[in-house]
């Protein structure tokens, strides 16, 4: 990418609220695996929401998420890029979906981390599918959302079987 245009992106996502949220805080604006670093920025969202009862956690995770959709379309259509890499409120979603009813550890945090991360970047069928097929704000979030069921039923057979 060009200096001139990274400085213009850069600008865009730090004056705009809008596009600050849907860059994770600005850890999209990281040049390299932007996805890793918005995921590693969901674990102290995570964190917080985990005080949260269950019912809670799971209004707050499907708030967020809806909020999202129109976050991410509104920062695709500003930039004029369907899915931009450095999108990535979708991979803080996705890793809240990981997390439903996990225990808090650090090392369910990380097997959560690493799940997520393995499902969202090989997207196997039906990620995949919906990430090609499905626009605008939901197809940027559905296919992280649906990352983030895979990597937390296997989560919750890991929990039954410790």
């Amino acid at each position: 990418m060009k200096q001139s245009t990274q400085t213009s992106l850069k600008k865009s996502v730090l004056t705009n609220p809008l596009n600050f949220l849907s860059f994770g805080f600005g850890s999209g604006l990281l040049p390299k695996a932007p996805g890793t670093w918005g995921t590693l920025i969901a674990i102290p969202v995570w964190y917080l929401l985990s005080a949260l009862s269950l019912p809670y956690y799971l209004m707050a995770a499907a708030l967020l998420s809806i909020v999202g959709v129109g976050l991410c379309h509104y920062t695709a259509k500003k930039l004029g890029v369907h899915d931009h890499p450095g999108i990535v409120w979708d991979e803080i979603c996705g890793y809240l979906v990981t997390m439903i009813a996990v225990p808090v550890s650090w090392q369910w945090a990380l097997a959560g981390f690493v799940l997520f991360r393995v499902f969202d970047i090989l997207k196997p069928w039906p990620i995949k599918w919906l990430d090609k097929k499905v626009h605008g704000g939901f197809g940027i979030m559905v296919d992280d959302l649906l990352a983030g069921g895979f990597a937390l039923a296997i989560l919750h057979i890991a929990i039954l079987l410790l």
